[in-house]
């Protein structure tokens, strides 16, 4: 088999109890193509090959033996940022670079205990501070769409290694991270399955922070029915991280079929924003009126704080950095500068060295947001229209059961063009639909559904009240299925 991408993970796991695939051969055979492809794509941070090669080896016995585990075989990627035992985490920054953690996340331990293989950890923005995959101490990493790879395509960020693993083939799932939109962001422009669970439903142990009050683990698949095994494998309570929901979580099923009768779709139109493409607003439209044509309710509402949504992440997000990253001093692990003339100076040197211009101007703004002068005009004021932000929702879902709107402004622009037009700004235009679900803690699932006058991925989002997982992953279903852009890849 050339590319994963022809089968789902239950058709693979199907295969493997016929003895048609072999766990470990396909694992050796996936490999070969990672190392010759990943030299153009720059996808991964490190691979595992050794690794996977002897846990192939110990899933192909226990399929062998009757023993087989939900997901014993299946290749898996994990964002640089989600600790693993062993394997460096370093958060393609040099503050991290030789970090190697004692302990799994809980997310990854999870796919580990139920028989995944770890191909390697994937490339992103440091510390997940970018909507490019550009900022990294590693490089750039490519879009598997792109035309020419000598000017390539962005693959979004700042998840973007790991929406490309998963469309070039080289794994059936991985990991990302989403804070404001990290992993719906890449998904869209790589033309996979994004998504972004309820805050809680997925332990954040082993993630290293960024954003606490925003950061949840995401899943990037190419098919909605891969995204919800993975989910159903690693969602629950964890006692290692006290934010995650308590109650144990029973794993979910697809609707046998939707009540479109009953079904209410709002279209907000504060998402049709200075920026989006026309081949965008296209896509939206036309899916809003396909739901329609099958017995849904589309009714246009209004969520008047979305346009103030992105410069409230802002301000919150670097006052979250600010704190966070007081820990990277040299002292305890990470990046130690070569200066003991004083504690004093062997931090600032330290941080001087180990963090780019991206996350030192991040914790320089949070710093002054959180001066005692600023603290009521900037914090305080932030986290009150936070509140404005996520009652929108509250109301919006007492009249209507989802929403639909676009991932990104566009189709992934060109590398070369978004670094000149400056990462951090980027951010605040291509997250702007979304950053206000993780202001919210809301569900949300990006799906692609077209192909661009430049043969590149279109994707639409669907977002939800919290704990709608059932009916966004059943409405994302039946939406992949109508589309049917699974099928691009076989013509690739």
């Amino acid at each position: 088999m050339s590319r994963l991408t022809t089968l789902s993970i239950k058709q693979l796991s199907r295969k493997f109890d016929e003895k048609s695939i072999c766990p470990k051969e396909l694992t050796i055979k996936t490999f070969s193509r990672i190392k010759e492809d990943n030299k153009k794509l720059n996808v991964f941070t490190a691979l595992t090959e050794d690794h996977a090669i002897r846990k192939a080896g110990e899933s192909a016995m226990r399929i062998n033996d009757g023993k087989k585990l939900p997901l014993d075989g299946i290749l898996v990627s994990v964002k640089d940022n989600f600790c693993t035992k062993s394997v460096p985490t370093t958060c393609a920054s040099k503050m991290l670079k030789n970090f190697t953690p004692t302990y799994n996340a809980t997310v990854y331990d999870k796919l580990e205990k139920a028989g995944a293989i770890l191909v390697g950890k994937t490339n992103l923005d440091e510390f997940g501070m970018g909507s490019g995959c550009i900022d990294s101490i590693f490089g750039s990493s490519k879009n598997f769409w792109s035309e020419d790879y000598n000017n390539p395509r962005i693959c979004g960020g700042s998840s973007g290694g790991s929406a490309t693993s998963v469309a070039a083939g080289f794994c059936m799932a991985s990991l990302g991270s989403d804070t404001g939109g990290s992993t719906r962001n890449p998904a869209s422009y790589c033309g996979v399955v994004g998504f972004k669970p309820t805050y809680g439903l997925l332990s954040r142990h082993g993630l290293i922070p960024l954003v606490n009050s925003m950061d949840v683990p995401g899943i990037l698949t190419k098919s909605v029915d891969d995204c919800l095994q993975i989910f159903n494998t690693i969602a629950g309570p964890d006692k290692l991280d006290s934010t995650t929901i308590k109650k144990p979580f029973n794993p979910i099923e697809l609707l046998k079929q939707i009540d479109f009768k009953n079904l209410k779709v709002g279209i907000p139109r504060e998402y049709n924003c200075e920026g989006l493409t026309s081949e965008v607003l296209e896509a939206w439209t036309k899916m809003a009126d396909f739901l329609e044509e099958n017995g849904a309710q589309i009714h246009e509402i209004s969520m008047p704080y979305t346009t103030s949504s992105i410069f409230v992440y802002s301000i919150l997000n670097q006052c979250e950095v600010s704190s966070n990253f007081s820990r990277y001093d040299g002292i305890e692990y990470g990046h130690r500068a070569d200066d003991e003339t004083s504690t004093e100076n062997l931090y600032a040197k330290t941080r001087a060295e180990g963090f780019n211009n991206v996350v030192k101007n991040r914790i320089f703004a949070g710093n002054y947001f959180l001066l005692r002068k600023n603290y009521d005009k900037y914090f305080l004021k932030a986290l009150k229209v936070r509140r404005l932000v996520s009652d929108d929702f509250s109301k919006a879902f007492k009249n209507v059961d989802l929403l639909l709107t676009p991932t990104t402004l566009s189709d992934a622009p060109l590398l070369n063009e978004f670094v000149k037009n400056h990462n951090r700004d980027q951010c605040a235009v291509q997250d702007f639909c979304t950053c206000p679900a993780n202001m919210a803690g809301i569900p949300s699932i990006t799906i692609p559904v077209k192909l661009s006058s430049n043969k590149l991925p279109i994707s639409l989002q669907l977002m939800g009240p919290n704990f709608s997982e059932q009916l966004l992953f059943s409405t994302a279903k039946f939406i992949e299925d109508s589309v049917d852009f699974l099928s691009n890849y076989h013509k690739m």
